[in-house]
């Protein structure tokens, strides 16, 4: 018989997603008379995707901690021409007895990050909420020598907000780009199908 694992505020999450509502504001290198301006040029991305998230189990660590886990594949599609433009792959995990939730996540632009924060549970919905900071001791960010030089992420935070089979996230990059600070964001809403 197979164990069973109590997934905590995970169990919500676990599904197929999809969402067309999606809004991405990214930055755009500045040219001519403009790349002296103050703050950076921005485009609006309106975007479509599909985020799946299954079981895993549970692991235990050095015979003490014990973590819930659950993978995710999300993949984000322009509205303009249906072109990928993001992938992602990661987990979440929960840690029950420090009621800590955690998010790993590797995009292919050799970039990476552990993200830690809380959850918020109601009768009719739960709240996701993490953040990683560059250089911070617990929840960092990696990143290869060109997008440290090039689009060094400085800081991430993402809400989700799960009630029923709807799914709303929001996040926030932080990134340093084309020698100027820029707050790239992106959210949607999802329907579990």
């Amino acid at each position: 018989m197979a164990k069973e694992v109590d997934y905590g505020p995970l169990t919500r999450l676990i599904g197929l997603w999809k969402g067309d509502k999606g809004m991405d504001v990214a930055p755009i290198k500045p040219q001519g008379r403009g790349a002296g301006a103050r703050a950076l040029p921005r485009e609006e991305n309106p975007f479509r995707d599909v985020i799946h998230i299954e079981a895993v189990g549970d692991v235990t660590n050095a015979e003490e901690e014990v973590l819930a886990i659950v993978r995710y594949h999300q993949s984000v599609f322009r509205k303009s021409n249906g072109e990928q433009f993001h992938d992602e792959l990661g987990y979440w995990i929960w840690n029950a007895s420090r009621k800590i939730v955690i998010q790993s996540l590797l995009i292919p632009r050799a970039v990476g990050l552990l993200a830690g924060g809380r959850v918020t549970e109601r009768k009719d919905s739960v709240t996701f909420k993490v953040a990683a900071r560059l250089q911070h001791r617990d929840w960092g960010i990696l990143q290869s020598p060109f997008m440290r030089k090039k689009a060094r992420t400085l800081g991430f935070r993402r809400t989700v907000v799960v009630k029923g089979d709807s799914m709303t996230y929001s996040q926030l990059t932080e990134l340093e780009i084309y020698g100027k600070r820029f707050r790239h964001t992106d959210e949607n809403m999802l329907t579990r199908t």
